[in-house]
């Protein structure tokens, strides 16, 4: 008679991440990708997040808390140094700056993310684009890095696909510009894969596909720490 086996399962913690401005959770969902257990943080209510969410300040809980995390993530609010907020006239907090001090002062690894208008405020960033990821949008982002973390700058090939213009629909063989008040949520959604998210969340969002590429760069330098191969 073959008598039962005790198995015996030990559980793998993953590196935490806190997710800051999080929004409907493009960033945190590449980072979960990674390998990462996300928590995000927004001072708004973010139903679609879909990790663990808290509401509250962002600041105030990278100050309060970010140093119980292995890595944070941080997107202030890009409408001040957004072209089509600027068109518009609206006026928006900067909260680059208060966001870093906040940063540096947790000792963790870090990155703050922001759009092109940010630049001047920006220390070295790397950008990315949608089409170093096969992505069929060009979507630049710049990431600013601290706290030991430092990312490479991945080559950026000549844009040989023509951009759809801002906020207009996407005509065949053109790539997508998700921005404003535009049209195809569904074809958004299937580009920059967050086929959960509104209109709303994905005009603002990150691809997962970048935070993904990020986390994995941040994993490496993690490893060690960790206790675990890179």
């Amino acid at each position: 008679m073959t008598q039962p086996t005790e198995i015996r399962r030990e559980r793998v913690l993953r590196p935490r991440l806190l997710d800051t401005f999080c929004r409907q959770g493009g960033a945190g969902k590449g980072y979960s990708d990674a390998g990462f257990d996300v928590v995000g943080v927004d001072i708004g209510p973010q139903p679609l997040y879909p990790h663990r969410f808290v509401q509250a300040d962002a600041v105030d809980f990278i100050r309060e808390h970010g140093a119980e995390f292995d890595f944070i993530h941080a997107s202030p609010p890009c409408q001040l140094d957004s072209d089509c907020q600027r068109l518009h006239g609206n006026t928006h907090p900067d909260l680059i700056g208060p966001t870093r001090a906040a940063l540096e002062a947790t000792g963790r690894p870090w990155v703050i993310e922001n759009v092109r208008g940010a630049l001047p405020k920006l220390r070295d960033p790397v950008m990315l684009c949608g089409a170093m990821f096969g992505l069929q949008t060009y979507r630049h982002r710049y990431f600013e890095t601290g706290g030991g973390f430092t990312l490479a700058q991945p080559g950026h090939y000549e844009h040989t696909v023509p951009q759809a213009k801002m906020g207009r629909p996407v005509p065949p063989g053109y790539y997508g510009q998700f921005v404003g008040n535009f049209s195809g949520v569904p074809l958004a959604r299937r580009v920059m894969n967050v086929p959960w998210m509104t209109r709303e969340g994905i005009r603002e969002c990150i691809p997962p596909a970048y935070a993904e590429h990020i986390g994995r760069a941040a994993l490496r330098l993690l490893a060690p720490a960790l206790g675990v191969a890179a």
